[in-house]
């Protein structure tokens, strides 16, 4: 038995009510240790050798080392009809009643089966434009997202998961400021993220205070040839740049202020930079990416599918809060390693609720190994998060784990073979892979890659709160002690106090003595100084990073508008903030906090888990 591998009461809860397999009343899991013994059993069965593949890889798991993503943890070895892949993106919507309602049903049967599913209604026409075939006038994307809303509310009206979404609109779409004010309303589209899908031409136009045209496809509007200009735009659905009619022309800094304003007043949308992402796609030759799973992270073609695991940094903290604190480098480059095995495993192991997303799964092979805890081993380390030293501390971190996940790709290439897209030539000279040693370029050209993408930090709030509270993904600290609401297996939500995993561990050694300065928590850090971490760490991640910058409620609404602009400059490839705000409340909150909690899906603890 393993009972005392829980440090607070809280994580056993959440192993419980997520993670802990059983049917009704009979008990599979008697404890921790078995959950770790099931998950790596089933993910190793896909071995030649599952035995010894099996041990190592519950060896990874025993002690909340690697956190597999909540999908694996809940679903693998108990012959469910669930899939371990935690988000998909779905395929392109089509413009027309049938395709509308047949891209709703793929969507509510991913959502059952446990998969958050990520959205871009740009192909849908703007509201207010004649439908000729129907006779009738268009509603627009946003009208038709609150049916997914209902759908998802209705799909997950019980149990202790979250539905997740994200729904993108470009930023010329004609509905892009409806999009923009979606969320205004207390009570709408509450089971979606909304993200704007943000062009480098956009960027240029806000900082040269240009005229912004708001555009879609000619050829998918029935209006007559002459009620418009067009202009050449690439588009969904479409192969290269077509011609589009420009509906309206808006000043670009006033659509800014409109987005950045409706963040700073409820929380949403966040913004994608688009082009950057596909510019820095390592797979840009075989595919287009149009929107991402439902916190970012992960950066998806249509059907394509996030399998996700994160390294929990405060076990790789040796001797912590003394003077010889060090982070154990040969212990994280082997872990790493080996995570990148297991999660390739995991593509062939898991269900996959369309044929689509399995054949898209098998063809990338792609995986997203992360971190959590960053914040918790800074501070065993000694360092408060808002310093440079903190700053080049996690990026020596994220380079030793980029560089072993390419290089265990690389042998596993060598002893499976490559994924099946994968062109040698035009995957080395990605802009990605410029940044990395000659060995895994070379190495890469010879023996191939088994993983198209290998890298992504996303949000951990279930699997790093079962792991004793340890931070969140690279968040700071939010609180040293806090209160959490939490989904209950009955579909309510029940308030928890918790206590941060590394402060837990520096008040047990000193009882009586006051937080060391370098215990700083997301109230002390300003929000470019999440930025700067945030970018600091992003050069070593080949898809993304969910990080939500957290706002003071009195930050000036000028310097916040602001602060998008700054993460465009600093190469990110996204950018979320939460402010307390009346409209979003907190799932988390200090014991000093006077907001309600009205849960909402975008807030400071956004999860993939």
């Amino acid at each position: 038995m393993c009972a005392d591998v829980f440090s607070c009461p809280v994580s056993r809860q959440i192993w419980e009510s997520k993670y802990r397999y059983r049917d009704g009343a009979r008990i599979h899991d008697a404890d921790i240790a078995d959950s770790w013994q099931r998950v790596a059993q089933a993910v190793a069965a896909v071995e030649q050798d599952p035995d010894q593949w099996a041990e190592r890889f519950q060896a990874l798991l025993a002690g909340f080392r690697f956190l597999p993503g909540g999908r694996i943890l809940a679903g693998a070895g108990t012959g469910r009809s669930v899939t371990l892949a935690n988000c998909f993106v779905m395929g392109l919507i089509e413009d027309s009643i049938d395709g509308i309602f047949d891209a709703l049903k793929e969507g509510a049967v991913t959502m059952q089966q446990g998969g958050g599913i990520g959205y871009d209604f740009s192909t849908l026409r703007p509201a207010g434009t004649f439908a000729r075939a129907v006779g009738n006038i268009a509603s627009g994307p946003v009208s038709f997202m609150r049916i997914w809303d209902s759908m998802c509310a209705t799909i997950l009206s019980t149990g202790a998961r979250r539905g997740a979404m994200m729904a993108c609109l470009r930023c010329d779409h004609p509905d892009i400021e409806r999009f923009i004010d979606a969320k205004s309303d207390p009570a709408a589209l509450r089971h979606f993220n909304l993200s704007v899908l943000v062009s480098d031409a956009f960027m240029d136009a806000v900082e040269r205070d240009d005229e912004w045209p708001l555009v879609f496809p000619a050829s998918r509007l029935d209006t007559p040839t002459a009620a418009g200009s067009c202009v050449e735009r690439s588009w969904p659905g479409f192969d290269g740049p077509i011609p589009c009619r420009i509906t309206k022309v808006v000043p670009a800094r006033v659509l800014w202020r409109r987005l950045t304003r409706a963040a700073f007043d409820c929380a949403e949308p966040g913004v994608l930079f688009i082009d950057r992402i596909n510019r820095s796609n390592p797979l840009s030759y075989r595919e287009t990416v149009f929107a991402t799973n439902p916190c970012g992270e992960v950066p998806l073609p249509p059907y394509g599918a996030c399998n996700l695991g994160s390294l929990n940094l405060a076990r790789f903290v040796c001797e912590p809060f003394s003077a010889a604190a060090r982070v154990d480098f040969d212990a994280l480059d082997a872990a790493s390693g080996l995570a990148v095995r297991f999660l390739d495993d995991v593509i062939d192991v898991s269900g996959y609720p369309l044929t689509a997303q399995r054949d898209r799964a098998q063809q990338s092979r792609r995986v997203g190994l992360g971190v959590t805890g960053l914040a918790d081993a800074l501070c065993m380390l000694g360092l408060g998060y808002d310093s440079q030293a903190a700053r080049v501390q996690a990026a020596d971190i994220m380079r030793v784990i980029s560089r072993a996940a390419y290089r265990a790709s690389i042998e596993l290439a060598r002893e499976k073979g490559s994924f099946p897209q994968f062109d040698g030539a035009l995957h080395a000279g990605g802009e990605f892979l410029a940044s990395m040693p000659p060995d895994i370029v070379e190495g890469l050209q010879t023996a191939g890659l088994r993983n198209s993408h290998l890298l992504a930090i996303a949000p951990t709030g279930s699997i790093s709160l079962l792991a004793n509270n340890v931070s969140s993904g690279i968040e700071p600290v939010f609180g040293l002690t806090a209160r959490r609401r939490i989904l209950q297996q009955d579909g309510e939500y029940a308030t928890h106090a918790v206590e941060d995993y590394a402060w837990a561990r520096w008040r047990d050694a000193h009882p009586d003595a006051p937080p060391p300065a370098f215990f700083t928590t997301a109230r002390d850090i300003t929000p470019r100084g999440q930025l700067a971490m945030q970018a600091a760490v992003q050069p070593f991640v080949d898809q993304a990073i969910s990080k939500t910058v957290s706002v003071a409620e009195d930050f000036p609404s000028e310097e916040f508008q602001e602060l998008y602009r700054q993460a465009y400059r600093l190469g990110l490839k996204g950018c979320t903030s939460y402010r307390p705000n009346p409209v979003t409340g907190a799932i988390l909150s200090t014991p000093d906090d006077r907001h309600g909690a009205a849960i909402h899906c975008c807030d400071i603890e956004r999860e993939a888990d």
